[in-house]
């Protein structure tokens, strides 16, 4: 059972994995035996992750990149191919959102969240989908997003990029399944960080914030996820453990969103 969910001898790539649930992800990872490599958009992130991953007691791999810029990302997974190995897990974390109301976002802020959120991952992945095939197989995870499946407020060019990969997703499983390599996603729901945070807290009166309420309230498992939440998945998704699982979101949201709602 060890070895099915193990991670030895495995190149695993994270995408802006210097913090968040990208170094969660990725250090979970590193616990199962993959060797790790991660980018950051510039030095400054770069160097956080590595200081991050150093005090963590972890080695790991790091590469300036725009996931975004099909150059510069062709140029990495041709380095960590020749430094480190050919990547044999891939987790698509890099991403961004723009909470605004769509009358009032441009056609440019809509198009930001798209070409990191979407177009990054299909990049991404189309740099590392050769080595795969030659290698004879591969996992690729996207990080998707409740909002896959659901709308909210303020979050039209969010939604439109994780639909979207959802979509990616699915295509991909059924155009690369053939070669070995399995395409799946995780779903995150509502994860305490430190991006988080100030939805979580306390009002000047103490009262709970009216977003920690509402998250609660909607939640069956009546608490907010933490990233050690999303590390069993991770590996799960990563592992021989899943090698017929294909296609697939898993939803790692606290029943959310199974779930109506309580009766006001």
């Amino acid at each position: 059972m060890e070895n099915l969910f193990s991670l030895k001898g495995k190149v695993a790539l994270v995408t802006g994995a210097s913090y968040g649930i990208g170094f969660a992800i990725a250090s979970a990872y590193a616990g199962a035996g993959a060797t790790i490599v991660f980018n950051e958009i510039n030095g400054e992130l770069l160097e956080k992750g590595l200081s991050a991953y150093r005090a963590a007691g972890l080695a790991a791999h790091g590469y300036v990149c725009d996931v975004t810029d099909e150059e510069q990302v062709n140029d990495m997974v041709a380095r960590i191919e020749r430094e480190v190995g050919t990547t044999d897990i891939l987790v698509n974390n890099a991403g961004i959102i723009r909470r605004i109301p769509m009358h009032e976002m441009s056609a440019a802020e809509f198009r930001k969240v798209i070409d990191i959120d979407l177009n990054g991952p299909f990049i991404v992945s189309k740099a590392v989908l050769p080595g795969m095939m030659k290698k004879g197989g591969g996992k690729i995870i996207h990080i998707c997003s409740m909002m896959s499946e659901l709308g909210r407020e303020t979050v039209s060019a969010y939604t439109a990029a994780k639909g979207g990969l959802k979509m990616l997703t699915r295509n991909m499983a059924s155009e690369y399944g053939a070669y070995n390599i399995q395409c799946n996603g995780i779903g995150p729901g509502y994860i305490a960080t430190p991006q988080t945070a100030p939805l979580r807290q306390p009002q000047p009166d103490g009262s709970p914030h009216p977003f920690d309420r509402f998250i609660l309230a909607r939640t069956p498992a009546a608490r907010w996820g933490t990233t050690a939440d999303l590390e069993g998945p991770a590996i799960f998704l990563a592992s021989a453990a899943s090698d017929f699982v294909n296609g697939h979101i898993l939803y790692v949201d606290g029943g959310l969103l199974a779930y109506i709602g309580k009766q006001p």
